[in-house]
């Protein structure tokens, strides 16, 4: 049979052939380009609702900034794996341990923490991981758990960590991050400690955020108001109270904060019958944040000379900002507006904002867990900062100068108060294995896995670093000297795993002419008959 010839070289068939293969090859392509990408969540991590969460010992995809950092973090760990699995010829294994660091590593502008946040708090808890490793002890790994930028997706994390604490070889030691008084931190927190994991919480601050085995090694919103009023004694001003407040009701830190502010000054600054709320900008959506209009106008009528501010730091510069463009205000007269927090942000202390409140006589007074005072320009231990700062100081500089942290990265305190936090908990564990292990007899050589402490025995020792009372002095059982202040920590109804004879430095900003030489508030030392050491 003799095939018919077409008359031309492209009938229907062919036109249908010549559309369908380069979809069918588009198809094929996009399938093998899918199985063969990189995961989108590198490291294990998983993704829910658009963010990848979990926990890993390697590198993944974060914020612009923080990528080198992630890297050297993974670096690390990948070291102290070999250091045990693979040692070096002639070397002993080295045994390890696992601390997670729960926060999250993505924001936007309504986060629970910002970009340079995060950046600073993970270079203090890798410079911990760095000192903790110089050692002779135990390694440590530094495992990363994001739990997304608005600490939603706490609850897999959790259960990945819970996953982690019955390895016996490379346990879990601990947990720390969790950086803001919110719910979700409060659920995370109480899944860990029902899991009796011993959690560190580096910046919180709500008083009210208590668990069994949460401790924190910054002082709360109780401690700070002390400060500020142990500060008031002093700067009595003229009276004149008026009180700002966030008044956003799923902001744990802002309604605490509130409610400690006006039951200490309420009466004596008049402050029930002068306050103004305003929308802060961390958290969902819930109308237009930082309307400052109605508080700046209240204010300045009312010539107040004392502002308590009860809300976040990112928030502050917009009222400073508003009270120098209130036209009633009087500026012949000093107003001061009090905080309280870990530090002092970068944004509080620009040239432009400073240069607003010397042009309208205002002071920012913070009371704070660090203060710029302790180190000088060139990230040394100034005259008075706490002993154990030093270290810290060295290793942060070499980060800094490595991986570029940020302008003035110490002064809002978290890269400080993180690295206390992981020393915190492996010091407990170092102290816990050296106690398991203790040679006796000939014993020598590297200790069986099998007397490798638990979870347990990290919290049992972080409860009983406590403070004694010896020959009319006050001295420190296994306290930490961490570069924040040497504080201690106990079980008890009253201190509930808050730091006893912390250091709450006040700050004021600009600085005052001259010099104003005041003693430092430490928590808890009005409980004892003597000063804190």
């Amino acid at each position: 049979m003799r095939l018919s010839r077409r008359r031309n070289g492209f009938g229907p068939l062919d036109k249908a052939v010549a559309v369908l293969v380069p979809l069918v090859l588009v198809a094929v392509g996009v399938v093998v380009y899918l199985a063969l990408r990189p995961d989108d969540c590198a490291g294990g991590l998983v993704k829910r609702d658009g963010e990848c969460v979990g926990v890993t010992d390697g590198a993944f995809a974060a914020d612009d900034g923080l990528e080198e950092l992630i890297r050297a973090v993974a670096d690390e760990n990948a070291r102290v794996r070999r250091a045990w699995e693979d040692p070096e010829q002639g070397q002993a294994p080295m045994p390890y341990g696992r601390i997670a660091l729960m926060m999250p590593f993505t924001s936007d502008d309504a986060s629970a923490m910002t970009a340079d946040m995060i950046r600073r708090a993970l270079a203090g808890a890798h410079a911990a991981q760095i000192r903790a490793n110089s050692g002779s002890g135990p390694h440590y790994q530094l495992l990363l758990a994001p739990d997304g930028k608005d600490l939603d997706q706490w609850q897999p994390v959790v259960d990945d960590l819970v996953d982690l604490a019955d390895d016996r070889r490379s346990p879990l030691v601990g947990v720390t991050g969790l950086p803001s008084s919110t719910p979700e931190t409060r659920n995370a927190m109480k899944a860990l400690s029902a899991r009796r994991i011993a959690t560190v919480g580096p910046v919180i601050t709500s008083a009210d955020m208590n668990a069994p085995y949460f401790f924190k090694t910054s002082p709360n919103n109780s401690m700070f108001v002390d400060a500020l009023d142990h500060y008031l004694k002093k700067n009595k001003g003229a009276g004149k109270g008026f009180l700002v407040y966030d008044s956003r009701p799923d902001d744990v830190y802002a309604r605490n904060l509130h409610r400690l502010l006006e039951k200490k000054f309420g009466t004596a600054y008049g402050l029930r019958q002068r306050s103004a709320s305003f929308l802060g900008s961390t958290g969902p959506a819930a109308g237009i944040p930082q309307r400052f209009q109605s508080a700046a106008q209240k204010i300045c009528l009312t010539q107040s000379d004392t502002v308590f501010f009860a809300g976040r730091d990112q928030d502050l510069p917009a009222l400073v900002k508003r009270l120098s463009q209130e036209p009633s205000c009087d500026r012949s007269r000093p107003v001061r507006i009090l905080k309280v927090g870990i530090g002092l942000e970068p944004t509080l202390t620009t040239d432009e904002l400073t240069q607003m409140l010397r042009e309208t006589r205002t002071r920012i007074v913070a009371a704070s867990s660090v203060t710029p005072a302790w180190w000088t320009r060139a990230l040394r231990p100034a005259p008075g900062a706490p002993a154990g700062l030093g270290g810290f100081l060295r290793v942060f500089k070499d980060l800094d100068e490595r991986y570029g942290i940020g302008e003035k990265a110490l002064d809002d305190g978290y890269a400080i108060m993180y690295h206390d936090a992981f020393t915190l908990l492996a010091d407990a564990y170092d102290k816990s294995y050296s106690e398991a292990n203790e040679k006796q007899g000939g014993d020598a050589g590297t200790p069986s896995p099998t007397r490798t402490p638990t979870k347990d025995d990290v919290y049992n020792t972080l409860i009983n670093a406590g403070l004694v009372e010896r020959d009319g002095r006050l001295l420190c059982t296994n306290c930490l000297q961490g570069a924040a202040g040497t504080y201690a920590f106990e079980q008890s109804a009253e201190t509930r795993q808050w730091p006893m004879c912390k250091p709450v430095p006040v700050i004021e900003h600009p600085a005052p002419r001259g010099t104003r030489t005041t003693s430092t508030y430490r928590t808890f030392e009005d409980t004892f008959r003597h000063p804190c050491p």
